[in-house]
């Protein structure tokens, strides 16, 4: 993250809106903004940038139905792309009806099976986190259409995702993998009870990292008191739009999808 002095106050660019989100979900059900997501990548490569605008949803709703949200403005994105851009994309020889045409539901596989997709190629075990090249493996082996990967082993996501009741070892989350972009989606139910919250917070590497840099669990007060005061099941997802873009556009390369593309490279 990107650390700054806010009035002698210790801060950091903003990389989500998602707990803020959260707070309004017991009033309005159903919220979302778009904003800049700043992250503090040191690679320079065709995948990563500092600054890129994020589309974030949270919604009163079961993890089931939360895919569906997502397949639903996914398709909605891609096939008005392919409407109202025509004559550009064609331009660029781009297949405009197959953006048109794109429909839900998408192919889904649990992170238990895209191991077992990955081991013999990769020699990946269980609880490894997955890198780019393992995405574009697993999309290629399922069609070349956008997969959706599901229940993460819960050491390797955010710390407020619902563990599953069947097996709490992963949560309830989900990538959306793309063709030519990869990760475009992460989403998950998340975790409303307050104690149980905690319990997460206390154990999770992120707070760790975070103790690490002179923070700590105090940071998360306002969020947790807000749950105390009222909170309902409800789960969400944020969508990284050079993404979606680079899927529509079939390109492999995000600064390209980018009018300002911000990197490290950017300042040298």
């Amino acid at each position: 993250m990107f650390q700054l002095d806010f009035f002698s106050q210790r801060s950091y660019l903003v990389q989500t809106g998602q707990l803020y989100l959260e707070a309004w979900i017991p009033r309005l059900k159903r919220v979302w903004c778009i904003g800049p997501s700043f992250r503090a990548e040191p690679y320079v490569d065709e995948r990563h940038l500092c600054e890129f605008p994020l589309v974030e949803m949270e919604l009163e709703c079961d993890f089931h139905q939360l895919l569906g949200h997502i397949e639903g403005s996914i398709c909605s994105m891609v096939n008005q792309a392919g409407k109202d851009a025509k004559d550009d994309l064609e331009a660029l020889n781009i297949d405009t009806q197959a953006l048109r045409d794109l429909r839900p539901p998408f192919r889904k596989v649990t992170y238990t099976q895209a191991i077992e997709d990955l081991r013999a190629r990769y020699g990946l075990e269980w609880g490894a986190d997955l890198k780019a090249e393992h995405e574009r493996y697993l999309v290629e082996l399922y069609g070349n259409q956008p997969l959706f990967i599901t229940h993460y082993p819960e050491p390797i996501k955010f710390f407020n995702m619902k563990n599953n009741e069947e097996d709490p070892r992963v949560v309830n989350s989900a990538d959306l993998i793309l063709p030519y972009s990869g990760e475009a989606v992460g989403s998950a139910e998340r975790e409303h009870r307050p104690d149980r919250l905690m319990e997460k917070l206390r154990k999770s590497s992120m707070l760790r990292l975070l103790e690490a840099r002179g923070g700590g669990i105090q940071d998360f007060d306002w969020y947790i008191q807000q749950l105390r005061r009222e909170s309902v099941p409800h789960a969400g997802c944020g969508v990284g739009l050079n993404r979606v873009t680079q899927c529509v556009l079939r390109e492999t390369d995000i600064r390209r999808t980018t009018p300002f593309p911000l990197n490290m490279a950017t300042l040298l």
